[in-house]
């Protein structure tokens, strides 16, 4: 059973910051590209930040460089998102997803449930 679970949300004013975990299970983490979406009302989902399955490369929304890290801990099947300097913009559902392609080219594609994050002063 394949499971990707998102914590870290809540509250924060801005320019705090807030640090996410996605603990995933049920796959082959290590073999898997992570990354982070956001969404809010009315919006598309937009990429966050993504990170290759070894962790060599990263990279990152414009919106979001130079504030936002990504790291993952394969040890741990955790993916982390760093946010500092926090903007109201930054207001959104955040996910965690997991790629990587299996046999006969099949997409595996996993989603977490999402977590809140809210900047408000």
């Amino acid at each position: 059973q394949v499971q990707l679970v998102e914590s870290g949300g809540g509250l924060v004013q801005p320019g705090r910051s807030l640090r996410l975990s996605c603990a995933a299970s049920g796959f082959t983490f290590s073999n898997y590209d992570m990354s982070w979406y956001r969404q809010t009302p009315g919006k598309e989902r937009e990429l966050v930040a993504i990170i290759t399955s070894n962790g060599g490369s990263t990279n990152y929304a414009d919106s979001v460089k130079g504030r936002f890290t990504i790291s993952r801990d394969n040890a741990k099947n955790t993916v982390y998102l760093q946010m500092n300097s926090l903007k109201p913009e930054d207001t959104a559902v955040y996910y965690c997803n997991a790629r990587a392609w299996g046999s006969y080219g099949r997409l595996h594609n996993y989603w977490g449930q999402g977590t809140q994050v809210t900047v408000s002063s």
